[in-house]
């Protein structure tokens, strides 16, 4: 099985003055296509830093990430816009949905940002938006949507250009217990059928040891997870 994300010796300090502050300290990951990996970690750990610098949206003080064997550091600002575009989904805790448009709208617009023919958005935006059981929710606006619906219709978002990796931070965090089970399966089905790989952080361990693998961050490094001994029957926790 092939690799989708190799994040090589990854560091990031933040400076403030005269004091730095290291997020993460030389971390090496690899995540293969079509695996579901979650990483766990307490508030403030660097979880939320590590997707931006994964998925390109921040630089790192040091180290390389490789998306499909192409090192994302070295592209120009707008070869790396067009490389996310292509080739990255990112779906967050809070859907952000731009509420001005519908839900068929606002899932064609990564489509429509990289100069497909709008009929041809909006067609593919139609059909992910259907496999996502959002059929009859195409001309609704986000506020004429539940929670799951949005965070089903931001998952319909990050899907529609076709990414090989997905990069998910807290997807179901902002959801009541049925509406994330629903969204988690909805991952795991997407997964299964179109091999798109997940990197999902999350404070849920009930979530978490459900996908295919699970990592801690901690003090800028990633380590395996283990099982907590509280977690039984399935019994949701927050990290």
């Amino acid at each position: 099985m092939s690799n989708v994300l190799h994040c090589h010796q990854l560091s990031k300090s933040y400076q403030q003055g005269d004091i730095t502050t290291k997020v993460l300290d030389n971390l090496t990951l690899t995540v293969a296509k079509g695996e579901l990996l979650a990483i766990v970690g307490s508030s403030g750990c660097g979880k939320s830093t590590f997707l931006h610098l994964a998925g390109a949206l921040e630089l790192p003080s040091s180290g390389d990430v490789f998306i499909n064997d192409v090192n994302i550091l070295t592209l120009s600002d707008k070869e790396r816009a067009v490389f996310r575009n292509q080739h990255i989904g990112f779906i967050y805790q809070f859907h952000h949905l731009m509420m001005e448009f519908t839900a068929l709208e606002n899932v064609a617009m990564p489509l429509l940002i990289r100069g497909d023919k709008p009929k041809s958005a909006i067609t593919a935006a139609t059909q992910v938006l259907t496999d996502v059981g959002l059929a009859h929710r195409l001309h609704h606006r986000p506020s004429e949507l539940s929670g799951g619906e949005r965070q089903r219709t931001a998952i319909a978002r990050a899907l529609v250009t076709k990414p090989a990796l997905i990069l998910a931070d807290e997807p179901t965090g902002n959801l009541d217990s049925d509406t994330a089970e629903q969204i988690y399966q909805l991952i795991r089905s997407l997964n299964k059928n179109v091999q798109t790989s997940f990197v999902v952080v999350t404070h849920d361990i009930s979530l978490a040891m459900r996908m295919d693998r699970q990592l801690k961050l901690a003090h800028g490094k990633l380590a395996p997870f283990v099982e907590p001994e509280r977690f039984v029957n399935n019994e949701s926790l927050s990290y």
